[in-house]
């Protein structure tokens, strides 16, 4: 950097960004792939569009992957070697971090000095390796945490395991060594200041978006026959990983509340769970077959596997609710596309969620069964009941495109080249209600 603070930088030309844990390009809702995968690549991809060159950085996990994937013009995707392809999980990479950084700085030794304008990471193992590479390049780091360890431990899910002192500790060092914080929403942002310690003055927001060119409203109709869901039937829908966080399990519970409510049911109400597994196997993830039969689901529950976003969009269409029972979320990317297409939303209470859902859904209570089953019962009685909140969720989930985002993130890059003050975040707003970032 070096730069005079009053000096107007050239513009940001180049940026990597570094997604150790996750491909961009991996299929959301397998494995470690979610909401940041789609982060991650929409943004990347806008940014491209603008001019501004993307490389991305991930870790290898298999043979069969080119070392390089030009995704499109100005974007391409790097598989870096560090450890064994396959057979590593989140928690064993830690360890293979030196390994990362070598890859990258390999990488960037064959381009010119002063290659890259900025360093993105997104996740604190990311920001690690951010970190060292913003160093050695002598670049900003800019950092999205996605999800907090100290966030996560707050809101654990029944049978959940807390995430080790050795990641709040790391997180702790990224926060302390990035230039500017990007946070999800004035949640996150607050989360950062109290417990992180974080400068609020290097804080920004930028809420994520969604592709509205592909998450369109619909005909429902039109979206059940193409997926083969009888025209009468009661669809209630669960996207997300399967895992203890998402609350799958907190679905199936509401939908055997309903059932049981409105036994007459039988037969017409599904509950569809569109995920993958999570270390339990593919055919029984969490043991939610089981507990659908003792909740009396039974039949009623289909397990499938995660799916491309056109019929992803046709699944929101096609729904009578979509579920998102998180115990913890940053944001929630599941809730705003599934608005996006005009569904009707019902989402824990927590995180981001509030932002995401707005006035246009339900928010309730974390794992409250009744509660949700009591606010979505007479939506699911009366056809028709749903209607204004359906119309609400489509314009509100326009707020969120995903140019919004990058607009955000483009001048959140330009003012780390200066050393960042974001205006409009001070130590009083930090504990009351951050608004989106206003850049000097």
């Amino acid at each position: 950097m070096g730069q005079d603070a009053a000096a107007t930088p050239p513009p940001v030309r180049r940026v990597a960004m570094v997604s150790v844990h996750t491909s961009p390009l991996a299929q959301p809702g397998t494995g470690d792939a979610g909401g940041m995968n789609v982060y991650v690549i929409e943004t990347a991809r806008r940014l491209a569009r603008r001019g501004v060159a993307v490389d991305i950085f991930t870790r290898r996990t298999t043979a069969a992957e080119a070392a390089v994937v030009e995704v499109e013009p100005g974007l391409r995707v790097l598989h870096i070697a560090a450890g064994p392809y396959e057979g590593l999980s989140k928690e064993d990479l830690p360890g293979q971090l030196c390994a990362f950084a070598a890859g990258m700085m390999r990488v960037a030794a064959r381009e010119p000095e002063d290659w890259y304008d900025v360093v993105h990471s997104h996740y604190w193992l990311s920001g690690q390796v951010g970190w060292l590479a913003a160093d050695r390049w002598n670049v900003p780091l800019v950092h999205t945490m996605h999800t907090m360890a100290r966030v996560k431990n707050q809101h654990l899910a029944p049978g959940d395991v807390p995430e080790p002192g050795g990641r709040e500790i790391g997180e702790a060092q990224v926060v302390e060594a990035a230039t500017a914080l990007v946070a999800n929403t004035a949640q996150e942002a607050r989360e950062l200041v109290t417990l992180y310690g974080a400068d609020p003055h290097r804080v920004a927001v930028a809420e994520p978006g969604v592709d509205l060119d592909v998450f369109t409203p619909g005909d429902q109709g039109a979206a059940r026959e193409a997926l083969g869901v009888s025209a009468d039937d009661i669809l209630l829908l669960f996207v997300g990983r399967i895992q203890p966080l998402k609350g799958p399990d907190h679905a199936v519970r509401v939908a055997g509340e309903l059932l049981r409510r409105h036994p007459e049911w039988g037969g017409r109400l599904t509950l569809a769970v569109l995920g993958g597994a999570s270390g339990v196997g593919v055919r029984n993830p969490m043991g939610l077959s089981e507990l659908a039969a003792g909740v009396g689901l039974g039949d009623a529950l289909r397990l499938l596997p995660p799916v491309d976003r056109v019929t992803l969009t046709q699944w929101y269409r096609a729904s009578d609710a979509v579920l998102v029972p998180s115990h913890s979320e940053s944001f929630g990317l599941v809730a705003v596309e599934a608005q996006a297409t005009g569904a009707l939303v019902a989402a824990s209470e927590v995180g981001g969620l509030p932002v995401a859902i707005g006035d246009a859904g339900l928010l309730l209570p974390v794992g409250d069964v009744a509660a949700w089953a009591d606010a979505l019962e007479p939506l699911l009685v009366e056809p028709g009941a749903a209607t204004d909140l359906r119309a609400r969720a489509a314009i509100h989930a326009r707020e969120f495109g995903w140019d919004a985002t990058v607009d955000k993130l483009q001048a959140v890059y330009q003012a780390a080249l200066v050393g960042p003050r974001f205006s409009s975040i001070n130590e009083s707003e930090a504990l009351v209600g951050i608004p989106s970032a206003v850049i000097p």
